[in-house]
C-alpha cells in the first residue's frame, strides 16, 4: 500500500459508531490481535459472501485470541439491515461489531480506498482492504484487494498463524508454509543464540554459494 498508514506503524485511533455501538480503536484492540477489514458497499454481492464467510470462520480466529471489525462506507442501520442478508446466505450469526463510515473518514485514515471504485455520489468506495493489528496497536500485515476480487479467507487465516509464530520465536516462516511445517531461523540470530533458542535442533541447507543461511526448524504453536 502508497501513503498513509504503513506496516509497523500505530494505527489511527479511530471512534466510529458500529452494529455494536461506539467504538474506540485503541480500546476495541486491548491486549488482542485484531483484524479491521473495509467493505465498498452494503447491499453487495461480494461482500455479503465475505463477510459470511468471516462469520463462519470466527471459531477459528477466537481460538487464535483474534477479534473482528467490519467497516463499509454506510450507516448503522444499513449494515443491522444487510447482516440478515448474511446470515442467511452463510447461515452464521454476525457476531463482530460493523463500523459506519459514511464521510469516507475512517477509510481515508485507514488507507483503505479503491481509486477506482466510486459510488454514486462519485466519492471513492473503500476497497477490500484488511489489516490485521498486533497487540501493540501496529499495523502487522495489509492486504488491498480490489472491489472485483473477493479475499481468500483461508489465506489471512495461515497469516494470523505465521505472525503469531514469529511474534513468538525469532523465525519466519518459508513459502506456501503451513503451520505444523517447517520454518526458518531468522539470519539475525547466531549459531550459538539458536542452540539457546532451538535446542531441538536445525537442519542447514547446503546451498551452491556454500552460505549456511537457510537453517529449517520445527517450534511449538
Amino acid at each position: 500500500m502508497t501513503g498513509g498508514l504503513s506496516l509497523g506503524e500505530v494505527v489511527p485511533n479511530i471512534t466510529a459508531e458500529s452494529t455494536h455501538g461506539k467504538i474506540v480503536l485503541h480500546d476495541y484492540i486491548g491486549d488482542n490481535w485484531v483484524i479491521l477489514f473495509s467493505h465498498p458497499g452494503d447491499f453487495t454481492p461480494v461482500c455479503t459472501t465475505e463477510l459470511g464467510k468471516i462469520a463462519q470462520m470466527q471459531p477459528e480466529f477466537d481460538k487464535r485470541g483474534v477479534k473482528l471489525l467490519g467497516m463499509s462506507t454506510d450507516s448503522v442501520e444499513d449494515h443491522k439491515g444487510w447482516i440478515s442478508d448474511i446470515e442467511n446466505y452463510t447461515p452464521s450469526s454476525v457476531a463482530y461489531p460493523i463500523l459506519a463510515d459514511e464521510d469516507r473518514k475512517l477509510t481515508q485514515q485507514l488507507n483503505m480506498f479503491d481509486p477506482d471504485e466510486r459510488g454514486s455520489d462519485g466519492k471513492p468506495l473503500a476497497s477490500r482492504a484488511l489489516h490485521i493489528i498486533g497487540p501493540d496497536k501496529r499495523l502487522k500485515l495489509s492486504f488491498l484487494y480490489p472491489g472485483t476480487v473477493g479475499r481468500n479467507l483461508d489465506e489471512v487465516l495461515r497469516c494470523v498463524d505465521a505472525l503469531q509464530l514469529a511474534a513468538k520465536h525469532k523465525i519466519a516462516t518459508p513459502v506456501n508454509w503451513k503451520p505444523g511445517q517447517e520454518v526458518v531461523i531468522s539470519p539475525k540470530v547466531s549459531d550459538e543464540e539458536a542452540k539457546k533458542l532451538f535446542p531441538q535442533g536445525w537442519e542447514t541447507v547446503n546451498l551452491p554459494s556454500g552460505q549456511p543461511y537457510l537453517r529449517l526448524t520445527k517450534v511449538s504453536e
